[in-house]
């Protein structure tokens, strides 16, 4: 029986449309063995959730270099656990404040990855971390 494959949605959410970073990311995860889903950018909070559950992913990725991480971080946190889709894995990237990091994660973010993060952190981490 051939192993499950980690399943990552990625996308952008708000009116942030720059994307380079998170198709690098979702390539770098494919070529690592993860399926994944990228939405694309100017997503909701509502449009990512909903794709989880259809998806059925494991891990949720999104990138902001807006500055709105706060805000929709905790959207999406609130959205998961009215969904009881706590097993989902849920990963930033982006430009964020390194004082903004133990809030973000004390909300309930697995792990942030800044500009300049090691592909291969990215994905040990999301291995390590999954719910299987």
């Amino acid at each position: 029986m051939a192993e499950k494959r980690i399943r990552v949605l990625t996308a952008k959410v708000s009116l942030d449309g720059h994307d380079r970073g998170v198709k690098m990311i979702s390539r770098g995860l494919k070529d690592a063995g993860m399926e994944v889903i990228y939405l694309g950018s100017y997503k909701t909070v509502d449009n990512v959730v909903n794709a989880a559950i259809q998806e059925n992913v494991d891990v949720i990725g999104l990138s902001f270099l807006s500055g709105e991480h706060m805000i929709y971080a905790q959207k999406l946190i609130t959205i998961i656990r009215e969904k009881n889709l706590q097993d989902v894995l849920f990963i930033i990237g982006g430009v964020i404040p390194k004082e903004d990091i133990p809030v973000l994660k004390e909300m309930g973010v697995s792990e942030v990855f800044r500009p300049g993060s090691k592909m291969e952190t990215i994905a040990k981490h999301i291995i390590n971390n999954v719910r299987s």
